[in-house]
């Protein structure tokens, strides 16, 4: 039985700006994802609290929200089966210098905050993050 799941992915903006976009694609390709849709954006900063709004509690929100609209992004809808596990797995630890080795963030993030990538935490908020950007 297949569980194909799809998830959202961020290339943030410290990817984008070191022209990374395509390295960091082609990564997911080669761990079997489909991209299945991507755009690249430019959120407004009201845009970003909105989407973080699960963290606005936070110390790092508003952070969060200024780094997320500080320059474009490349928003994506993978899938693969367990999508949402998997992506989490490539993507590796929040902080660079804990993730494993091979990992997105070991081998692109600058710091915790410019990690270069985002992706969903769980199928519900998957869902909710693809509707956020793709709303057709």
């Amino acid at each position: 039985m297949s569980n194909l799941e799809q998830t959202l992915s961020i290339i943030k903006p410290d990817a984008v700006e070191r022209n990374l976009v395509e390295e960091i694609k082609d990564e997911f390709k080669n761990n079997n994802f489909i991209i299945k849709k991507e755009k690249k954006i430019k959120l407004e900063k009201s845009d970003a609290e909105q989407f973080y709004k699960v963290h606005e509690t936070k110390p790092f929100y508003n952070d969060l929200c200024n780094y997320l609209s500080s320059g474009p992004i490349v928003v994506m809808i993978l899938e693969k089966e367990n999508g949402v596990t998997a992506n989490r797995e490539l993507m590796g630890a929040t902080d660079p210098k804990n993730a494993e080795e091979g990992t997105l963030r070991k081998k692109y993030g600058i710091s915790i905050d410019k990690n270069s990538v985002h992706g969903s935490d769980s199928l519900e908020n998957a869902q909710k993050e693809i509707s956020f950007f793709f709303k057709d």
